[in-house]
């Protein structure tokens, strides 16, 4: 969701930019709504309660450092002035303990928290309609939803939130910042932000989000095919109108990619195997360099020969990226856009007592050609800008540039 005259000097210009196994396994960017298995952490950490609300952590059967914890805590409860509860206490120590890994995608939710997230996977949420991630301690849009308010109020990829309703937004995570931004239909929030070091604040009134998972036309004897977010439903539907559009004659496709920031594993797998032929390599899962799953296509291609370009932008993240590059790398489709936002890292979502839940970054991902995009992005094959004279002007040069390509 995300991006002064007083901006830090660390702070990026522009962001460079599912398996379903019982556990949740995602590669998105959560979605602002305004995007399991109790007491495992870090792998075999263990989570129990003491007397004094304060978690002990044992890591390998080993008790875990606590050096100075029950101080902090015992000053606290003399000094602030202030009655945090007991899961006050609870929360910021799991934080704490997702922040301590230094991994901006490893994040503990709270229930409400957990429900938002759900919320961006589903697609249906009220909020303003921006994925949002975060760089260092800042949170940067990675792109507006189009049509969502966010993108109606002048919200563009790679603007820095500094401020959400006056309030910093520094140094914190994309949940937090999801939880300030989120608020019911017809309501305002004021976000603060910084583009090409000019701060501006932009009002945007909060409305009913419904992200399609797939949309579709034939243009001519061009299919084109428009993924918003890759759900349960996204592999069935772009399944159904690869067939639809074959069936009516489509002699060659545009895939959409742009402003996609991912979602579940799985989905970036199935929809990938539309065009690539069954047991082809997708990705590659690696964990301390070492490969600990390979993930080929299953299923029977439709659109497999048919020419194919797929578009991208600084929005297309993690499963957008995921399908964008085994395309690409399988001779299956040429890239036309700007380069993807760069995002090669795998988090697992695990349930947690209480009804919080830890997203976790379990394993690092690269293309069939055995390239990891994490902070780098995927470069396109033809780089196409779109300026603020063609937004002003509702012209679309990159899928221009794509029909032109497909027609020679």
């Amino acid at each position: 969701m995300e991006e002064s005259t007083n901006i830090p000097t660390d702070a990026p210009k522009q962001p460079k930019k599912n398996k379903k196994v019982g556990l949740l396994t995602v590669v998105g960017v959560i979605i602002a709504a305004s995007v399991f298995s109790s007491g495992w952490l870090f792998g075999a950490g263990k989570l129990s309660l003491r007397s004094n609300g304060l978690l002990p952590i044992a890591v390998d059967n080993r008790q875990a450092p606590r050096d100075g914890i029950d101080e902090i805590y015992q000053q606290i409860q003399s000094n602030f002035d202030g009655q945090p509860t007991s899961d006050d206490f609870l929360n910021g120590q799991k934080r704490g303990l997702a922040n301590a890994t230094g991994d901006s995608y490893t994040e503990f939710f709270t229930a409400e928290e957990t429900k938002q997230f759900n919320e961006g996977l589903n697609g249906t949420f009220e909020g303003i309609g921006a994925e949002l991630s975060r760089e260092g301690n800042l949170i940067i849009v990675v792109a507006p939803i189009k049509g969502a308010p966010a993108e109606k109020a002048g919200i563009l990829p790679g603007d820095i939130i500094t401020e959400i309703n006056g309030e910093s937004a520094t140094d914190i995570t994309v949940s937090e910042a999801v939880t300030k931004i989120r608020g019911p239909k017809g309501e305002e929030v004021v976000l603060t932000i910084v583009r090409e070091g000019e701060e501006k604040e932009i009002k945007i009134i909060r409305d009913t989000i419904n992200i399609a998972s797939v949309e579709w036309k034939l243009q001519g004897t061009t299919g084109l095919i428009s993924l918003g977010r890759f759900g349960d439903d996204t592999v069935s539907l772009t399944r159904k109108a690869a067939q639809e559009l074959k069936d009516q004659g489509a002699k060659n496709i545009v895939l959409d990619l742009r402003g996609n920031p991912g979602g579940l594993l799985d989905a970036a797998v199935g929809v990938s195997g539309v065009w690539l032929p069954k047991g082809t390599t997708v990705l590659e899962e690696k964990r301390n360099g070492e490969v600990v799953q390979t993930f080929k296509t299953d299923s029977q291609p439709i659109l497999a020969g048919i020419p194919t370009v797929v578009l991208i932008n600084g929005g297309s993240a993690s499963a957008s990226e995921i399908v964008a590059g085994a395309l690409h790398d399988q001779k299956a489709a040429t890239l036309i856009g700007t380069q993807s936002f760069g995002k090669g890292s795998v988090q697992r979502v695990i349930p947690l007592n209480g009804g919080g839940s830890l997203k976790v970054t379990i394993a690092r991902w690269f293309t069939p050609a055995g390239k990891n995009i994490d902070k780098e992005g995927i470069a396109p094959d033809q780089e196409v800008k779109i300026t603020a004279e063609d937004r002003e002007a509702k012209r679309d040069p990159q899928l221009q540039k794509a029909l032109d390509f497909l027609s020679n």
